[in-house]
């Protein structure tokens, strides 16, 4: 396949889809906590993304049945949210995407919890 060049409509669209991801990263961020679970987190992406005018990409991709990915500590990737509390030493990638105006913003973050061992 080739390469499409988009036109300046469609580059502000995607420059609209990665900020809107940004924010919704930061809401993300924020939770980020001992005691906190990943299943939190993701209702709070969720919200976030919902109060955006925007979709949160994973959710009933191909059956993905949460809003983010959330892979603690030896996960490697796309892990999904669950009850677990963050414990004091792990890590979390969040990783995000959301759909605005047929256009994805996708990012990721890894967070140390509390006091991590370097």
């Amino acid at each position: 396949g080739q390469i499409r060049i988009l036109n300046e409509q469609e580059i502000a669209g995607m420059r609209l889809a990665g900020r809107l991801g940004r924010e919704v990263m930061d809401v993300a961020a924020s939770m980020v906590k001992v005691g906190v679970t990943t299943e939190e987190i993701d209702d709070a992406v969720y919200n976030a993304t919902i109060n955006r005018d925007c979709y949160p990409s994973p959710l009933n991709y191909r059956g993905f049945p949460k809003s983010c990915c959330t892979s603690v500590n030896e996960v490697i990737c796309h892990g999904i949210p669950d009850k677990r509390p963050l414990e004091d030493g792990d890590i979390v990638n969040i990783d995000i995407t959301v759909f605005k105006d047929g256009f994805h913003g996708d990012l990721n973050e890894t967070f140390y919890v509390g006091n991590v061992d370097e």
